[in-house]
C-alpha cells in the first residue's frame, strides 16, 4: 500500500485551517498547516508535502509571490490556490505563475478534495515495468506519458507542471484536431467550464512559452471562437518500460 498523500494547507484564517485539516484527514490525507509565508516555507522543508493548498492573501507576503518562488525552486510541487470569489485577476496571475488549479472562496470542502485528487493523479507513478507504453515524437520533442516527461532532441528535459503535461497530452493523442476550450477543460480537469474560466488560455500560454524556443514555427494554432489545434505532425512508437 502507498502512503497517504501529505497536504499542506496555508491560510491565515485559523477557522479555515482547522476545518480543512479535520476534513482532509477524514478523507485519508496527512495534513500539515501553516498560517503565513514563512511557516509555509519551513513546512515545505520539514514535511515535504505532495501538494499545497495556498491562500493568495497571507499576513507576511503574497501567496502569488510564494507560488512564483515554488515554480522556480520546486516546479513539480503542485499548488491549488484559494482566492476570494471575485478576484479573477489573482486566479489568472496564479495560473500564469505555475499554479495547477484554483478555487474561489467560499467553497465546498468536497470540491477541494476532488480538485486535490485530480491534481495528484497528474503526478501518479509511471506504469509498471514490463508494460508497453506509447512515445510521442513531435517537432523537436519526445513525450513519454508513462514517465510524464518531455525531452528535447539533445535529451535535455522540458520542465512541465502536471497541468501543462496533461494539456499537451490531449493534443498529442488527437493530432490535427481542433479542440474547443470546453473540450480541453473537460479532458484535462474533468469539469464544466465557467464562462469566465480562463485557465485553459493561461495553460496554453505557459505551454507555448516552454516549447516555442525549440521550434521555428508555431506549434499551436488559435482559432477564434473555435479553440486550439496542434499544427505539427505527431509520430508514435511503443516502448517496454
Amino acid at each position: 500500500m502507498t502512503d497517504p498523500a501529505r497536504i499542506l494547507v496555508v491560510d491565515d484564517d485559523h477557522e479555515i485551517r482547522s476545518l480543512l485539516a479535520r476534513y482532509l484527514s477524514t478523507q485519508g490525507f496527512r495534513v500539515s498547516v501553516a498560517a503565513d509565508k514563512r511557516s509555509c516555507e519551513n513546512c515545505i522543508v520539514d514535511v515535504s508535502p505532495d501538494l499545497i493548498v495556498l491562500d493568495v492573501m497571507l499576513p507576511d507576503g503574497s501567496g502569488l509571490d510564494l507560488c512564483r518562488d515554488l515554480q522556480q525552486k520546486r516546479p513539480r510541487l503542485p499548488v491549488i490556490l484559494l482566492t476570494a470569489l471575485k478576484e479573477d485577476v489573482d486566479r489568472i496571475i496564479g495560473l500564469e505563475l505555475g499554479a495547477d488549479d484554483y478555487l474561489g472562496k467560499p467553497f465546498n470542502p468536497r470540491e477541494l478534495v476532488a480538485r486535490i485528487k485530480a491534481v495528484l493523479r497528474r503526478g501518479a507513478p509511471p506504469a509498471m515495468a514490463g508494460q508497453e507504453g506509447t512515445i510521442y515524437e513531435f517537432a523537436r520533442f519526445r513525450a513519454v506519458p508513462d514517465l510524464r516527461s518531455v525531452a528535447r532532441e539533445d535529451g535535455s528535459h522540458v520542465d512541465l507542471t502536471g497541468a501543462e503535461f496533461d494539456l499537451l497530452l490531449v493534443f498529442l493523442e488527437r493530432p490535427g484536431r481542433l479542440l474547443s476550450r470546453d473540450t480541453l477543460l473537460d479532458l484535462t480537469q474533468g469539469r464544466d467550464r465557467d464562462p469566465l474560466d480562463r485557465s485553459i488560455d493561461v495553460l496554453m500560454s505557459r505551454l507555448r512559452k516552454k516549447l516555442s524556443d525549440e521550434y521555428d514555427g508555431p506549434l499551436f494554432k488559435t482559432v477564434r471562437n473555435g479553440g486550439y489545434q496542434l499544427t505539427v505532425p505527431v509520430r508514435t512508437a511503443m516502448t517496454v518500460q
